[in-house]
């Protein structure tokens, strides 16, 4: 008999969703489903390439400032799956809503390419948003969710090691952070949604590739980095019936062990992704306006930014 599945009383499609979505014989069939969205020009934005492998879909504030802040954003699904064109509606709405230039990247994924190649296509997205003209450099955010905010976490850190872009604010949104996972048992797997146990071995095998334990980069995942040392200040959300709570929580105390200012956002009964697939409920709405409000706090001091 499965555990009670307590979930958030917003979210009442919980019950009927699958715990996992992805595994190896979905992988194939779900990038062709989405290739379609992905290739097609973004509604309001424009597709620029970065160089030969790494293009962004990009947004700009109607009046922009001589120089605005920006930010860059980074998708999820487990470093397998998954496309720029999944950032569009967000990087629309931090345009309008917060004057920012906004840039989804699209990084090449597992298991063709794994790490350092996603790291160094978005490492590389960041370094040309910076250099934009209209971009000012000393305020950009960086944006993940799920593997995107893996992701976005190591590239803080790859940024306090080059020195060459420093982020104003980190926003990882149940962030895929720590490879050891997939070596521990979940509590309650009854509770889990669209990403479970063996989902998560399959992404952090396809991204990791051959290495393994102590061959594992500290890049690759951002919770084996010893030193937070000088990193960006972190919003950090997840569930509590999500796979990753734990690790996210943890990842969260040694920042603030660390001295760095980190706000968490827990939501109670809340499954992996319940905000892009009950987007239309209360607490969706409220968890996408306290990531919005904590970019704007950083990107603009919490002021109006006309």
């Amino acid at each position: 008999m499965d555990e009670p599945t307590d979930f958030h009383p917003d979210l009442r499609f919980a019950r009927y969703l699958p715990r996992t979505v992805v595994g190896s014989r979905s992988v194939g069939l779900i990038r062709k489903l989405t290739a379609r969205s992905g290739s097609r020009p973004p509604s309001e934005g424009v597709l620029e390439r970065v160089d030969a492998n790494v293009t962004v879909r990009l947004f700009r504030p109607d009046g922009a400032r001589p120089k605005a802040p920006a930010v860059l954003f980074v998708h999820g699904g487990g470093y397998l799956i998954g496309n720029a064109a999944m950032g569009d509606g967000f990087c629309r709405r931090v345009a309008g809503e917060l004057g920012a230039v906004a840039a989804s990247v699209e990084y090449r994924l597992a298991p063709e390419h794994p790490f350092p190649v996603p790291l160094e296509d978005c490492y590389a997205a960041l370094r040309w948003l910076a250099a934009r003209s209209d971009v000012d450099a000393r305020r950009i955010a960086l944006v993940g969710e799920s593997a995107g905010g893996g992701l976005a976490a190591a590239l803080a850190h790859l940024c306090t090691w080059s020195a060459e872009v420093s982020p104003v604010l980190q926003v990882l949104s149940y962030p895929m952070l720590d490879d050891r996972t997939t070596a521990r048992t979940y509590p309650t797997p009854g509770r889990l949604r669209l990403w479970n146990e063996r989902s998560n071995r399959l992404g952090w095998r396809s991204y990791l590739g051959s290495a393994s334990g102590d061959t594992v980069s500290p890049l690759a995942v951002p919770a084996r980095c010893d030193d937070m040392t000088g990193l960006a200040p972190a919003w950090i959300g997840v569930g509590t019936n999500d796979l990753f709570y734990a690790e996210d929580l943890a990842y969260a105390e040694r920042l603030r062990q660390a001295g760095i200012r980190c706000t968490l956002r827990v939501v109670p009964g809340a499954y992996h992704g319940f905000d892009l697939v009950e987007r239309r409920t209360p607490v969706a709405r409220a968890f996408r306006r306290a990531r919005l409000d904590a970019l704007d706090d950083a990107l603009n001091g919490g002021a109006d930014p006309t």
